[in-house]
């Protein structure tokens, strides 16, 4: 794998460790060859110096300079740490004008170390560039160099030690970058199947939650739901009977209860199967909801600069001014209301506020416990409830702090 490809495409969290571990190890083997890439120049410079012509100001002992001069600079700006990062191109240039030089520099002085460098130029075409153009730029640093050095003068002998030595470093590169790439792919691979894994179970954990929801849905929703139409008919019973007002109210009692649990266990099917539960981004629609089919007067006041919040808190702040809105049509139909909700920088808070109604509360809709229900989940989310009469009428108020 190359390392184009260890960087595309959106990553998890086990795959990006996976690539960052790539990545420093690539970085961790080419700090480690920096000062063999050192001692290679030091290494051809004194081979130069003991060799014929000398590297001089004049003829071939120019052309020495010259190749040296190539040679060295291309080098150090391969080792350098910005040199990975440049384009194929430009990389393919800088070794190609290295490997000239090694050639050269080999042709020119038929004696000494000096045949070395050509084949670093091999080593590096293989380490730091794709296959097929490595193996293109080091196939021809090679055959030139057995070329410009029979040409030159060597013998059969000399010229094959010299290719030899340029394949050699050839297929050590090539080792070193398959070995690096294997370990790479096979770290990407288990990180790629750790993630197919924690995939597969949670593909598991929403089908057994769909088959819950189902059952839930089915049975209980269903039993809860003609346990209210009896209860229902149970009061009107009651009321054609004249039954005492306790069993009235215990009936009423039930069926709040009853409501509630339908409610719950509607809210705990939507919660598996997925649904997205409200936020306080919805209250505007909540509030018109209201109007329209509890034909309230009541109007939304914001105070200070609203924000997204939490899950939690945001939802706790939803269902309490659904609470409130609830026990307005109940018990003051007819009471204009305002609900406020303040932004404050460590808290938000929701009141809501109905003066007094002109009209009686509406029949068979008393004896809940919403509130109390409602102050359980604002204490989960951290915050406070408080509700009580005021000067105008009634007033239910919460804070959460964010």
């Amino acid at each position: 794998m190359t390392e184009s490809e260890l960087g595309s495409g959106p990553d998890s969290e086990r795959v990006a460790e996976a690539r960052a571990r790539a990545h420093e190890r690539l970085h961790r083997q080419r700090r480690s060859l920096r000062p063999l890439g050192w001692a290679v120049i030091l290494v051809v410079v004194l081979g130069s110096a003991n060799s014929h012509p000398v590297p001089g100001l004049h003829g071939k002992g120019l052309a020495v300079t010259l190749a040296l001069c190539v040679f060295a600079a291309t080098l150090l700006i391969t080792i350098g740490d910005s040199f990975p990062e440049r384009g194929i191109g430009l990389q393919a240039a800088v070794i190609a004008a290295m490997g000239a030089a090694g050639v050269a520099i080999a042709g020119l002085e038929l004696k000494g170390a000096t045949g070395v460098a050509a084949g670093v130029a091999v080593f590096l075409a293989l380490t730091r560039l794709p296959f097929e153009t490595g193996i293109a730029l080091g196939g021809a640093v090679t055959i030139a160099l057995a070329v410009v050095t029979a040409i030159a003068g060597s013998s059969s002998s000399a010229v094959a030690a010299e290719v030899l030595v340029t394949v050699l470093l050839g297929v050590v590169a090539q080792f070193l970058k398959r070995s690096r790439e294997s370990q790479d792919q096979t770290e990407l691979l288990m990180a790629e199947l750790e993630d197919a894994r924690d995939e597969q179970a949670r593909a598991a954990a929403i089908a057994e939650r769909g088959r819950i929801a189902s059952e839930l849905h089915d049975v209980l929703a269903h039993s809860l739901s003609g346990a209210a139409i009896q209860l229902q008919g149970a009061r009107k019973l009651a009321d054609r009977e004249h039954a005492t007002p306790r069993l009235s109210d215990a009936i009423d009692r039930a069926s709040e209860l009853v409501k509630s649990g339908l409610a719950n266990a509607r809210q705990a099917v939507g919660a598996l199967r997925g649904d997205t539960l409200p936020t306080l981004a919805q209250l505007p629609s909540l509030i018109d909801t209201y109007k329209a089919d509890m034909n309230l007067d009541v109007r939304l006041r914001i105070e200070g600069e609203s924000r997204v919040l939490p899950a939690n808190p945001s939802l706790a702040l939803y269902r309490g001014a659904q609470e409130a809105l609830t026990n307005v049509a109940r018990y003051a139909p007819s009471a204009r209301t305002t609900v406020t909700l303040r932004y404050e920088p460590d808290r938000v808070t929701l009141s809501v506020d109905n003066g007094l109604s002109a009209t009686p509360a509406r029949e068979g809709m008393g004896g809940g416990r919403g509130l109390e229900g409602l102050r359980e989940r604002v204490e989960r989310a951290g915050g406070t409830l408080s509700a009580g009469p005021t000067a105008e009428g009634w007033r239910i108020e919460i804070e959460v702090p964010v």
